[in-house]
């Protein structure tokens, strides 16, 4: 039986951390995918990081899975997957779920309030 803190440990081994100004610089780049794992309501309240992807940590799996009914196209395991959340600790797990499916370039960057604190541009949902 693993703890939530032992699952964290191991997800924040496993997906490298990137900050906010990292990000900003590649999240406009064809080969990235901003990723936003936060719930519908907390984006609608506070926007999300221009041209990100919103999969609540929820549906996660099963929208990153080519052979789900429920596959988004947007991901793609050749792409770097840029993952954040309230704070960071979905992100992570939500990274190393995706390592766990095969995707190779994974980055935590955190929390959204990283992303708007760096002045990383936000849109309304």
């Amino acid at each position: 039986m693993k703890t939530v803190q032992e699952m964290l440990a191991a997800a924040n081994a496993a997906v490298p951390r990137i900050g906010a100004e990292e990000a900003k610089s590649l999240a406009d780049q064809p080969h990235v995918v901003l990723l936003d794992v936060r719930d519908a309501a907390e984006v609608k309240a506070s926007g999300k990081a221009k041209g990100a992807l919103n999969v609540s940590r929820g549906l996660l799996e099963f929208r990153a899975d080519p052979a789900s009914a429920l596959h988004d196209a947007a991901f793609d395991r050749a792409k770097t997957i840029i993952v954040y959340c309230a704070s960071g600790g979905r992100s992570a797990l939500a990274g190393k779920t995706l390592k766990d499916m095969g995707y190779t370039d994974v980055r935590n960057l955190g929390g959204f309030k990283d992303w708007v604190e760096a002045g990383g541009p936000v849109e309304e949902v």
